[in-house]
């Protein structure tokens, strides 16, 4: 294949359901479950800009899980707060 220094392709951002980023030779069809994320350049463009806005390598579907998680805990422990608040009389 090419080595970084002799490959002056011209590639796409791409992007999944996920919101994973890869890059792509623009001239090919995107492979399945991808989609053009509008950047396009040489390799170490377009990977610089994926390493600029890819700050959390988590899957879409693990930070929507982990959220949801994080906000059911917070009303719970809000829950048990306001009946301890009830229990005791001592509104705050």
């Amino acid at each position: 294949m090419f080595g970084d220094e002799d490959d002056n392709r011209i590639y796409k951002v791409v992007l999944n359901h996920e919101e994973q980023y890869s890059i792509w030779p623009r001239e090919r069809a995107n492979p399945l479950g991808w989609r053009d994320e509008g950047t396009v350049g040489n390799k170490k463009e377009c990977l610089q800009h994926i390493d600029g806005v890819w700050t959390d390598m988590r899957p879409l579907s693990l930070r929507i899980q982990m959220e949801r998680m994080q906000r059911e805990a917070g009303n719970k422990a809000g829950g048990e707060a306001r009946t301890a608040d009830t229990a005791t009389g001592v509104v705050q």
